[in-house]
């Protein structure tokens, strides 16, 4: 379905009541609010249950919107604050994972060793390094990698300044780039014994 720009629906919701062109609006951004509330929370019933009081906020606050900045970094915002507060709630805010101590500690036995990598490997070989990181670090890296979201608007969703983003960025980039190496070496040499 080809969905109308933002401010088409938020003027349908605002100034006419619309209930289907909120529909479509959370249509619309549900998978990104979705991803962003899973990679933060950790477990899919706890980023539904984001997903969902996220759409309530924004259904219940839409008309305190100005448009001052982009209506998703609002909604990515809002998100973003219900995620952080709902794994403060659970104790779940890790320290960064020592990614020795993680490659060590958890081999994946669903790797098939003796498989040539292909796309779909490194697919899967990219998601398990992303999936290492601290949930900023993985949040930050998906939005900015895997949907597009530019660095000013992440910054605007994380309340942090845009050279800490990309310091967050650079190092999350780096922390990949070491668990790739250590993970594919050590797929490497299980291939050629």
């Amino acid at each position: 379905m080809a969905y109308q720009e933002d401010s088409y629906y938020i003027d349908r919701i605002v100034n006419h009541q619309d209930q289907v062109a909120f529909a479509h609006l959370v249509r619309k951004h549900q998978t990104m609010v979705f991803n962003i509330a899973k990679r933060i929370t950790g477990t899919t019933e706890d980023a539904e249950e984001v997903t969902q009081d996220t759409f309530i906020k924004v259904h219940r606050s839409l008309e305190s919107f100005r448009g001052d900045s982009k209506f998703t970094s609002w909604l990515y915002r809002i998100t973003w604050n219900f995620a952080i507060n709902k794994t403060r709630k659970k104790n779940l805010i890790t320290t960064s994972t020592d990614d020795e101590a993680f490659i060590e500690g958890h081999h994946d036995s669903n790797l098939d060793t003796g498989a040539i990598i292909n796309h779909k490997d490194k697919q899967l070989f990219v998601r398990k390094a992303i999936d290492s990181l601290e949930p900023m670090e993985s949040t930050i890296i998906t939005l900015y990698y895997m949907d597009n979201v530019a660095v000013t608007d992440i910054a605007e969703i994380t309340e942090l300044t845009e050279a800490n983003i990309k310091v967050k960025l650079f190092r999350a980039r780096k922390k990949i780039e070491s668990y790739l190496r250590k993970v594919l070496d050590t797929e490497l040499e299980l291939l050629i014994q």
